[in-house]
């Protein structure tokens, strides 16, 4: 039996990466054309961010139930949700909701263990960064990370928001990244967190001073993987990726 993912959005380009990466890799597991069943709801991003911006995580977790429900009724069997920084607010959604989820920074936790990391960058918007959701998740499994400094989440926050999210990729943010990443790599980290699910729009493996953990191809290979019940081949990243 083949489950029925549930897929709870919150930007676009993030959501249509995670969906885009299940169908092309299900192929790869189920035949020419084929991946699991999929359904997906999202409330507006600015509804998200208007919580975010007064610090309201209950607001966060109510859209987030609210999908969480839509989905289930329309008969999913398990959730994801490709974005990091609302996660801050699962605490208060895994007790009240319909069906199990799939951690983001669980999953990638799991494989920066598997690949041998000890201690890795974070990036991602300042909300996500400033909070636990990857350090908890890292310091469980004895790794230990680096966040960026003061200024350099602000500037990456606004190319995330202000870029990122609208399908805006210019030369100059691809370079901020990369010398955001080159200091980590200067303080010691073995692999950097692409903690934002469009990051991996324009840091990749083939331009990152270090090797990166790609939150949202990794969310929708162990969603992959719950779905069909068995392991999802390794992925060479093709300029379709990119």
């Amino acid at each position: 039996m083949i489950h029925h993912i549930g897929i709870i959005g919150c930007s676009a380009e993030g959501a249509a990466l995670c969906y885009r990466t299940i169908c092309t890799e299900g192929a790869r597991l189920l035949g020419p054309h084929a991946h699991p069943e999929i359904s997906m709801h999202t409330h507006s991003l600015a509804d998200y961010v208007r919580c975010l911006e007064r610090h309201d995580l209950h607001g966060v977790a109510e859209l987030m139930l609210s999908s969480a429900h839509k989905l289930a009724k329309a008969g999913a069997d398990f959730l994801i949700c490709p974005d990091n920084t609302i996660h801050q607010a699962f605490p208060h959604v895994e007790p009240q909701s319909p069906l199990p989820w799939l951690h983001i920074a669980e999953v990638v936790a799991e494989e920066a263990v598997a690949r041998g990391f000890r201690r890795v960058g974070l990036t991602g918007t300042h909300w996500l960064v400033d909070s636990d959701v990857y350090p908890e998740k890292l310091a469980a499994r004895g790794i230990a990370f680096v966040r960026p400094t003061s200024a350099e989440r602000d500037e990456i926050g606004r190319i995330i928001m202000q870029e990122l999210v609208l399908g805006v990729f210019r030369p100059e943010s691809i370079a901020c990244f990369q010398q955001v990443i080159a200091r980590m790599k200067d303080q010691g980290c073995d692999a950097v967190v692409l903690g934002c699910t469009e990051i991996p729009l324009i840091i990749h493996d083939a331009n990152s001073p270090l090797p990166t953990l790609d939150s949202t191809r990794l969310l929708a290979r162990a969603a992959l993987k719950r779905a069909v019940g068995a392991p999802v081949p390794p992925h060479t990243v093709s300029s379709l990726d990119l």
